[in-house]
């Protein structure tokens, strides 16, 4: 954890980061290299670059900047936020030529879905991926479905699946009649896939992808489920890892993957930052796993955590658990409240830490001078199947 000193926001200890730059990335999402010559990162003009870039392209283009992304790069985006409230003020510019997505790469695959065929999505890096959307591969989601079909329950199984998921499983989802979810409108997206299974009361079930953190958060916190409703769907393991009683018996199937940065924090974080900071709150993201949600006064998304802060009173003290360079962001927009990190080492998203400058002003320049660079564009009939299920989330109340 990371303690505070004068209300300064004290720094957790460094920790190996991915190095940044040119080169691969094998267990990105996608990992490939970077084509054409970057920016030195110790260019000193690169800031002035970036600035002229951006002001050479005006109306044409739209930077998009989610909430984990470098502080460099957020002075460039036109809009932050989280990936879905991302890709939809994506959709919401249809004048913008260009959606420059300063995120990863399934956030720029939501955009594409959801823009027109005249906008082109562009990545800065491509192998700026996501471990989670990695932990959840097409045919691994098309061979669980056989199995719980071989187990007689996938015509009373809805699929859900997290937003943070490649487009083939969000229109893997779309085929089977289910719908998305955010971190904020899990239960909404729950409560709506069981009804049309017989009811949350009922013995329909849903196959939850790919966080199983955050569906069985929710299944216990705001369905009232207990953890013998869940059982956890391991792709690698024959059958899932699971007996076919054991899959008729439960109503949450949950897919074995997590974020790699939220799943870092322990109770014994909770515990720690408690004894050193009395009074403190604890703010996590529904992300983690049951035993941190359990423990921490809050959860929620990362729109929640930020509003949070907003509204705390002046002189509050709240431990975070969520991405670095959001809890930095927050701490600096609230000097007058003492803002700690629930971890005692870094834990940034590295993936999402290769979009930096010299990525972002490389894919600016290059579209000033007419080439278009890493667009991401999703497959015709998966974007239309990714489209039905995203509409359905859309139709979802309160969203």
């Amino acid at each position: 954890m990371s303690i505070l000193l004068d209300n300064t926001f004290a720094e957790p200890a460094p920790s190996p980061l991915l190095l940044l730059g040119q080169g691969r990335d094998l267990a990105s999402e996608r990992g490939v290299e970077c084509t054409g010559e970057l920016p030195a990162a110790s260019d000193p003009d690169l800031v002035e670059r970036a600035r002229v870039a951006r002001a050479a392209l005006g109306s044409r283009a739209f930077v998009l900047g989610h909430h984990y992304q470098r502080d460099e790069v957020i002075d460039f985006a036109d809009v932050t936020g989280d990936s879905f409230k991302l890709a939809r003020e994506a959709a919401a510019r249809p004048e913008a030529e260009f959606i420059l997505f300063c995120g990863v790469h399934f956030m720029a695959e939501s955009a594409d879905i959801l823009t027109s065929d005249a906008q082109q999505v562009v990545l800065p890096d491509l192998a700026a991926g996501c471990s989670m959307a990695d932990m959840a591969a097409i045919n691994q989601v098309e061979d669980a479905w056989e199995v719980l079909q071989d187990a007689g329950i996938a015509d009373v199984t809805l699929p859900v699946t997290y937003m943070n998921s490649t487009a083939a499983i969000k229109a893997f989802t779309g085929r089977h009649g289910g719908t998305i979810c955010t971190s904020s409108n899990a239960e909404v997206a729950l409560r709506w896939a069981f009804d049309q299974v017989g009811g949350v009361d009922g013995t329909g079930k849903v196959l939850f992808m790919p966080d199983q953190h955050l569906g069985r958060n929710t299944a216990l916190l705001k369905l009232g489920m207990s953890p013998a409703d869940c059982v956890v769907f391991d792709p690698r393991k024959p059958n899932g890892g699971l007996t076919d009683a054991e899959l008729r018996d439960a109503r949450m199937i949950l897919w074995r993957g997590h974020c790699s940065v939220h799943g870092r924090f322990s109770e014994r974080n909770v515990t720690d930052i408690r004894a050193a900071v009395p009074g403190v709150n604890v703010l996590v993201h529904p992300e983690c796993k049951n035993e941190v949600v359990e423990a921490a006064d809050y959860v929620g998304s990362t729109e929640y955590i930020i509003k949070m802060l907003d509204a705390a009173e002046p002189g509050s003290s709240w431990a975070i658990g969520t991405e670095l360079n959001l809890v930095r962001r927050v701490a600096r927009a609230h000097p007058d409240k003492q803002v700690h990190y629930l971890d005692s080492t870094v834990c940034f998203c590295s993936t999402m830490n290769r979009i930096d400058l010299p990525h972002l002003v490389w894919a600016m320049e290059s579209l000033v001078a007419g080439r278009t660079v890493n667009r991401i564009v999703v497959d015709a009939d998966d974007a239309h199947w990714a489209r039905v299920a995203l509409d359905q989330m859309l139709a979802l109340p309160g969203l």
